[in-house]
């Protein structure tokens, strides 16, 4: 791989909640880019961001209805590169965490690297930190699935029903392109149907948004699994599937490989700990009524 002197590629991501968890590391490299490009979610933060920074410059405008959501991530990933391309210190800055459901991040990056310029990710606060603290997760309870809806439906993925699952991006499911007004939940009845295959009618499943602004509360609304409602879903609703069980017997020959004294392992199935990951969320009126 060669090396070129001139030009780099931090991206970097302002959290989640107008910029009010913005690191202090990335807001100093955004102030000291040569030319900040961003994709937010709100004005506010694009205020704050062009406040910064005088060279912001916004690429939401390259969404267009009549492109493939691709496609429009490919236009992006060329833009930021150009400025990279140009010997300019570029730093690439999107809503929640850049590495997760950020295409252009992860492609500006590695074809920066493979064009021989040095190019980072910087950690942010994303939607799945605020779910985890919101809905009183421990992902190491039991264990953490997380799935894109449409992928997780198109694919046929394999889960553990007995261990969390967490779909994103429910709301939209099979639609690929940008939409200013998309029809909300349409294929919300695939998705119950394949969802039925493991879990009973009577299965409690949430409907979780993180807050974007300081002053709400994140939604957060409990369902039976056969009368969830496509009308509460957003474009950015997850949907959170708890498991079937919370207790699950334990290997006790994988135990004895791993020298685990098994006194252990019997206490921890005894624990007596009100967390129950089959019911997450002190903030949840369990069970569901609606």
């Amino acid at each position: 791989m060669k090396q070129i002197a001139s030009g780099e590629l931090i991206v970097v991501g302002t959290g989640i909640g107008l910029a009010g968890n913005m690191t202090a590391s990335t807001e100093s490299i955004i102030i000291q880019a040569e030319k900040l490009l961003y994709v937010v979610a709100d004005v506010a933060t694009a205020a704050y961001l062009e406040q910064l920074n005088s060279t912001a410059e916004s690429i939401y405008s390259l969404y267009d209805e009549s492109l493939d959501r691709i496609d429009t991530y490919y236009k992006m990933t060329e833009c930021i590169l150009g400025h990279v391309r140009a010997g300019l210190k570029t730093c690439a800055a999107f809503y929640g965490h850049p590495g997760i459901f950020v295409f252009p991040a992860h492609e500006a990056v590695l074809r920066a690297r493979a064009e021989g310029y040095r190019a980072e990710m910087k950690a942010a606060v994303s939607a799945e930190d605020c779910l985890f603290a919101d809905l009183g997760i421990d992902p190491g309870r039991v264990g953490c699935q997380s799935f894109e809806a449409t992928d997780f439906l198109v694919y046929d993925r394999i889960f553990d029903p007995n261990s969390l699952l967490v779909l994103w991006q429910v709301g939209v499911i099979g639609q690929i392109g940008f939409r200013r007004q998309f029809p909300i939940g349409h294929n919300i009845e695939v998705l119950k149907e394949a969802l039925r295959a493991h879990y009973p009618a009577d299965h409690h499943v949430i409907v979780y948004e993180a807050s974007v602004l300081p002053v709400c509360d994140p939604i957060i609304r409990p369902f039976r699994l056969d009368k969830l409602d496509p009308s509460a879903l957003s474009p950015i609703s997850t949907l959170v599937v708890p498991p079937l069980s919370s207790r699950r017997g334990p290997n006790i020959d994988i135990v004895r490989r791993l020298d685990i004294p098994e006194r252990y392992i019997l206490k921890r199935a005894e624990d007596p700990s009100l967390y129950d990951p089959a019911k997450p969320g002190a903030l949840v009126d369990w069970p569901a009524t609606v």
